[in-house]
């Protein structure tokens, strides 16, 4: 099974969530071929959950519980973001994000 390089699905979810009237910016740059990518889903301002391309390319939620501060989840992604370089963060502020993102996965 051959996964769809990070900068592709980056590229897909930027456009996507214009098309559908949302918000999607790119807050770190990872390595594009192989770098995780974290999506940082937020409603209105407001945020959401974590979630993260696994292995298998099904999106899982990471990182602290649902209804953390914006602090605790800030220092996830920066201790993720020490150990891991080539990790991807992109903020998605759309209707729904977390399903849309699922919704979105394509087949890899």
């Amino acid at each position: 099974m051959t996964r769809l390089r990070s900068r592709l699905l980056v590229d897909l979810l930027l456009r996507s969530a214009g098309a559908r009237g949302g918000f999607a910016a790119v807050l770190a740059h990872g390595d594009d071929h192989g770098g995780a990518i974290l999506v940082q889903c937020c409603n209105r301002g407001q945020p959401g959950p974590l979630l993260e391309r696994q292995f298998n390319g099904v999106w899982g939620g990471v990182g602290p519980a649902l209804g953390a501060s914006e602090g605790e989840q800030a220092a996830y992604v920066a201790r993720r973001r020490a150990v891991d370089p080539d990790l991807w963060l992109i903020e998605l502020d759309i209707v729904d994000a977390p399903r849309f993102v699922v919704e979105l996965n394509p087949v890899t």
